[in-house]
């Protein structure tokens, strides 16, 4: 029961983080920030960049032979490492 409540806390956490992410950037671009060209050009890198990363991770979790769940674990990795620093990054 705790590994369930674990899991879904952690959801619920990195869903409030990307609806933070969104915003700061949706503010970047409304407000015509001199950086927002290069914030969007990042943010596009960057998703390329996770999903590489991801699909790495599952091929090569599957490949050792662990189950589908340490697959999808592993491809979440990127992604969540991704948004936390993007939240620093940009919550200042």
């Amino acid at each position: 029961m705790f590994n369930l409540m674990t899991g879904w806390f952690e959801a619920a956490r990195f869903g409030a983080d990307v609806q933070r992410v969104m915003t700061l950037r949706m503010m970047r671009f409304a407000t015509g920030d001199a950086n927002a060209a290069t914030e969007a050009a990042r943010m596009i890198s960057e998703k390329a960049a996770a999903f590489g990363e991801a699909q790495l991770a599952v091929m090569t979790a599957l490949a050792k032979g662990h189950g589908m769940h340490t697959a999808a674990r592993h491809a979440y990795a990127p992604y969540r490492r991704r948004v936390r620093a993007n939240r620093r990054r940009l919550g200042g």
